[in-house]
């Protein structure tokens, strides 16, 4: 089966939603889907993309609009517990190096759970280190070093590598996609996703 792929930044509130319906779709499938830290600031730099509350700060009826699809799309898959975080927009570099630093201590993905909760579930001030220490330490995870090993250089690096790749391949925004080199971009993508996932593996 080609490589399934989400790329994400906590930051974005369409990558949690994401998140949270990546599960069926494993189920569904078979697949499962390698998620993949992104620092979204870089890749908006990289890009010249900004995000929707800045691109669409001159036409209210576009971010109303935007508002709407989110509210279906929460609707539709039942996820009761998403709120939007009343710091947003949150720097995310602390907490996406940390990510990395996740991966590196095997706790990846309870990290990515916590986190994601933390942000759009508990509207928590995520790139307030004392904030990130607090919610790591309830989650059980390891805090101190997690926090420590943000500073590390091979974890910098690393995500600075995942956002350079992910520019090169075409990457603009979170969340994205890929089934194997075939990119797909943005929450409502999904049933494509799965679809491709389907093709791929019959």
């Amino acid at each position: 089966m080609a490589r399934i792929e989400f790329l994400f930044d906590f930051g974005s509130p369409n990558a949690y939603l994401a998140h949270r319906v990546i599960p069926a779709i494993e189920a569904r499938t078979g697949a499962k889907l390698a998620y993949v830290p992104v620092l979204l600031g870089g890749v908006f730099k990289a890009t010249g993309n900004r995000s929707p509350m800045e691109a669409f700060a001159g036409i209210p009826a576009k971010l109303a609009y935007e508002g709407r699809e989110r509210d279906r799309f929460v609707t539709r898959h039942g996820l009761t517990r998403f709120a939007g975080n009343p710091h947003f927009p949150v720097n995310t570099l602390g907490i996406m190096r940390g990510a990395v630093a996740a991966e590196t201590l095997g706790v990846f993905m309870p990290y990515v759970e916590a986190v994601f909760v933390a942000m759009w579930e508990q509207g928590r001030k995520m790139d307030d280190p004392a904030v990130t220490a607090e919610v790591l330490t309830v989650a059980g995870l390891p805090a101190e070093r997690l926090m420590a090993l943000t500073q590390d250089q091979a974890v910098k690096d690393t995500l600075v590598a995942n956002t350079t790749a992910a520019v090169a391949r075409g990457v603009f925004g979170s969340p994205s996609f890929f089934v194997g080199d075939e990119l797909y971009f943005g929450k409502d993508k999904l049933p494509e996703v799965e679809a491709a996932i389907v093709a791929a593996s019959s």
